[in-house]
């Protein structure tokens, strides 16, 4: 199920270019060269590392083996581009890399221990490598950061994982915190969706029909809201 609602969000997050420019200076090697396999990187280094970041971005919708290709060089150049780093583990993911989709987002994350998106996407690998209590504990570093621009997607995932660890009120709690962040980055029907499912289950009826009644009415005649209908029905 995770798999099939999370498709929409297994992109590459691109917020934290601007803010990361003003931190890839140089890298110090203490804590981590045994991640990130060398010493700060030269100025021209850096620069030429950049260029290839974007022009990876750029090719990433049309050609993606060249995205990977420029992501990889850009790497080569400077290891402490975290920017590059995320997005080698998006298309590692994308591949069924998943131990490879790890190592590049935790690079990723050892270079800077905010990376808000680079949680969350390692939480999304540790999902699909049944890795749940590991990926709450990433959905959460993620939400530690009071700048993440887009807290509602690791709320969003983090509810998901705790609905299949079996914490049905944490996971309540984390929809509906979800739908409190404007604009919304997770479509609110899935939310409401998912708020009215653990509902059901936790026999909440009149949160339920409130929750399925929103879904009904965005998403008139689509698939989600034909979920809520079933959903309602069995509730009456």
């Amino acid at each position: 199920m995770i798999a099939n609602t999370m498709t929409w969000l297994r992109e590459v997050s691109r917020p934290g270019v601007a803010r990361a420019a003003g931190v890839r200076g140089v890298v110090a090697c203490i804590g981590l060269a045994g991640l990130l396999g060398g010493c700060a990187a030269s100025e021209e280094a850096i620069k030429k590392s950049e260029g290839y970041y974007q022009e990876g971005v750029a090719s990433l919708s049309g050609d993606r083996q060249k995205a990977f290709v420029s992501f990889q060089k850009s790497v080569q150049l400077n290891p402490s581009n975290k920017e590059s780093q995320y997005a080698l583990g998006h298309i590692y993911t994308s591949q069924g890399k998943l131990t490879k989709a790890e190592e590049s987002f935790k690079a990723a994350i050892a270079i800077d221990e905010n990376f808000s998106e680079a949680y969350n996407y390692l939480g999304q690998v540790l999902v699909s490598q049944n890795r749940w209590e590991e990926a709450i504990k990433a959905y959460r570093q993620a939400l530690s950061n009071p700048l993440y621009a887009t807290p509602d997607k690791a709320r969003f995932n983090l509810g998901m994982a705790l609905v299949h660890e079996g914490k049905l009120q944490l996971a309540m709690e984390m929809f509906e915190d979800a739908l409190t962040v404007n604009p919304a980055n997770v479509p609110p029907a899935l939310t409401y969706l998912e708020l009215g499912k653990v509902c059901v289950k936790l026999g909440y009826n009149t949160r339920a029909r409130e929750a399925l009644n929103k879904v009904a009415s965005m998403e008139k005649g689509g698939e989600l809201a034909i979920a809520a209908s079933e959903l309602l029905a069995q509730l009456k």
